[in-house]
């Protein structure tokens, strides 16, 4: 019952074997139960009771919203809803803020049928507050924990959103991504994560970094999973231009992109150069590569990505401006939040620094605020370099080896959570590149080092979605090598070193 996927519970809703109620007490039950351990929640809906009764209502007449009619899903706590529950980036500093409107991505769940079960902790800000932050903690919800061994990360900043599906809180959730967000928390706890094409999914109403690379997307435990929530979120918004591509064609159904047999013909790119070190997420990587060819796919072999280098300190250039730019907005949108812009927050973060900063500081917002406005050259320069060279590095090995996809390890297995020194991951692993080109990027469970989680990573050109999905599926259902975590004190040093 614990590993029921989205799709299976859905079966359930509607043959009558579950409710919608029964659904919501029994993920309420197990947040109760074991979330202590996790830290992963940061808050419960408590209308969640009451909209289940509704949507069972609902049913009963033979209303069917959509495809997640009566299932529970969960929020980022970065992601506004009209109701009770608050919405302050893990921050003391938007503490009782109450949003008058749902985000678009949270009016579309809505309209689909979706119960909002509670938020997920974070790391603070959406982990841009400090170099030297710990992934996973936040003045408000402190310190998440990684489900398959509770002294380790579980990476950021959507790490409430991968530890709650991961431990089967619910039955999906959305996280955020800037750069690594979706796909870091998905690897590390052993799930799939999806983010999307910039613009398949509104940023309206979602506390920002930077609207140049800020989407929201599936945290799943499943591609099947992943597929549909997808297309219950996805839809074009008059607040968010990005969005004007689907004014006119909206895709609903991703389900329809997935299929056993995906990788058959297709050609796949390695892109070696984002392996790394650690020579045993390098042996888990290689026999994926078996995997893939087994299934039919034509390798090439190296495919590297380049450019990354190139614009690495023009990306933090842009995030900064961006970054003080977008929060001063959000703030003028919602005038209940004391705090009028990211100066005033900087400030109070001083004020209140004992609960605060009691870890790390607060370096890119004191660097932001530095910054000026969007109209200067030394920003437009950084984000046209942004922009040309990360699309140019995955366009340009696309084109000559006529690639359908590339892949790569999204990265290595979870470091010790380390509020001293803070984050202290090995180097290697994909996000950079298609969260700056904007482009889709897919990552799936691989195999595990010493049972701790790591993810295969698919990525391709802008509104390849669909395809992604597809490649990632038919490696799934290959291979199926997910496990539900443990919840073990520390990683077990007898499990195998490495193992599928």
């Amino acid at each position: 019952m614990t590993e029921l996927s989205l799709l299976e519970l859905r079966d359930r809703l509607d043959s009558g074997e579950w409710t919608s109620r029964r659904a919501v007490e029994f993920y309420l039950a197990r947040i109760e139960k074991h979330d202590p351990q996790l830290r992963s929640v940061i808050e419960t809906n408590s209308d969640a009771l009451a909209i289940a009764d509704a949507l069972d209502l609902e049913r009963a007449n033979g209303q069917i919203r959509g495809p997640l009619h009566g299932i529970p899903i969960l929020l980022k706590e970065n992601i506004d809803t009209g109701d009770k529950m608050q919405t302050t980036a893990g921050s003391l500093a938007l503490e009782g803020h109450i949003a008058r409107r749902d985000a678009f991505l949270v009016e579309q769940l809505r309209k689909a049928g979706a119960v909002i079960l509670g938020k997920t902790n974070l790391s603070e800000w959406a982990n841009f507050r400090s170099p030297r932050s710990t992934s996973g903690w936040s003045s408000r919800g402190g310190q998440c924990r990684n489900p398959y061994a509770l002294d380790r990360s579980p990476c950021g900043s959507s790490s409430g959103s991968g530890a709650a599906v991961a431990a089967n809180f619910a039955a999906a959730a959305v996280g955020t991504e800037t750069d690594g967000s979706v796909v870091c928390p998905s690897q590390t706890n052993g799930i799939v994560g999806l983010k999307p094409t910039l613009g398949l999914v509104s940023r309206s109403g979602i506390i920002p970094i930077a609207h140049s690379q800020d989407t929201a997307g599936p945290m799943t435990r499943t591609v099947m999973d992943a597929a549909i929530l997808l297309g219950a979120m996805t839809g074009f918004d008059e607040r968010d231009a990005a969005t004007g591509r689907l004014k006119e064609t909206v895709e609903t159904d991703y389900t329809r992109f997935l299929d056993k047999n995906g990788l058959n013909g297709a050609r796949i790119g390695v892109s070696r150069n984002f392996i790394g070190p650690d020579e045993r997420v390098k042996r888990v990587f290689e026999q994926a590569i078996e995997v893939i060819k087994g299934l039919g796919a034509e390798i090439i072999d190296p495919a590297n990505v380049d450019n990354e280098e190139k614009y690495s300190k023009s990306e933090l250039e842009v995030l900064l401006y961006e970054f003080q730019a977008d929060v001063d907005a959000y703030l003028a949108e919602h005038l209940n939040i004391k705090l009028r812009s990211m100066k005033e927050i900087v400030a109070y973060n001083k004020q209140e620094r004992a609960r605060v900063m009691p870890f790390f500081g607060q370096e890119y917002m004191e660097q932001a605020i530095k910054k000026g406005p969007l109209t200067q050259k030394k920003y437009l320069a950084a984000l046209e370099k942004d922009v040309r060279l990360s699309r140019k590095g995955i366009d340009d090995v696309l084109a000559a080896h006529k690639l359908d996809a590339l892949i790569a390890p999204t990265g290595g297995p979870a470091w010790t959570i380390d509020l001293v020194n803070g984050d202290h991951h090995v180097a290697g692993g994909f996000s950079t590149a298609a969260a700056v080109a904007g482009y889709p990027h897919i990552t799936v469970p691989m195999g595990y080092v010493f049972g701790l989680p790591v993810g295969l990573s698919f990525f391709g050109p802008a509104w390849s979605d669909g395809r992604m999905l597809k490649f990632a599926y038919a490696f799934e259902q290959a291979t199926l090598v997910r496990k539900p975590p443990q919840f073990l004190p520390t990683v077990d040093l007898s499990a195998p070193e490495t193992s599928w």
